[in-house]
C-alpha cells in the first residue's frame, strides 16, 4: 500500500489560473494542468530565486519531492511554450498557509488575495 500523499504548503493561488496562446483561432490541443503545487515550486524557485533546499523548507515536504515536482513543472511550461498549449493551473495535493510566521520573511507572501483562505486544505 503506497504511503499517503502529504499536503504541501503553498503561499498563495495564483492570481491567473489560465493561459493560452494569442493570435490562434484553434486550440493547439488540450490545455495541460499544472498543480497548484507545480506553480508554487516555479514561483518559489524561478520567481523568488529560493534554492531547491530553501522551497522544500518553505513548502514543508523532501528536496527530493521539490526536485520531482520542479522537473515535471518545467516540462508543462515547455510543452506550453514549444508547442503553443494552453495551460491551467489548479487541483493538486496542498493547504494553503495561514501568513502567519512560515511568511513574515518573504516579500512576495500573497495573503491579501482575496482567494486565500487560511489554513484551506485541498485535495484532488
Amino acid at each position: 500500500m503506497p504511503r499517503p500523499r502529504k499536503c504541501r504548503r503553498v503561499c498563495c493561488m495564483p492570481p491567473v489560473s489560465e493561459f493560452r496562446p494569442d493570435g490562434t483561432e484553434t486550440q493547439a490541443g488540450e490545455p495541460l494542468l499544472m498543480t497548484v503545487e507545480e506553480y508554487e515550486i516555479i514561483r518559489l524557485i524561478d520567481w523568488e530565486g529560493l534554492s531547491q533546499e530553501q522551497a522544500a523548507g518553505e513548502m514543508g515536504v523532501a528536496r527530493s519531492t521539490v526536485q520531482r515536482i520542479y522537473g515535471e513543472a518545467r516540462k508543462k511550461l515547455a510543452d506550453c511554450l514549444v508547442n503553443g498549449r494552453p495551460l491551467k493551473i489548479g487541483g493538486g495535493s496542498y493547504r494553503l498557509c495561514s501568513g502567519g510566521e512560515l511568511c513574515a520573511r518573504r516579500r512576495h507572501c500573497c495573503p491579501s488575495l482575496p482567494e486565500h483562505s487560511p489554513d484551506a486544505q485541498h485535495k484532488t
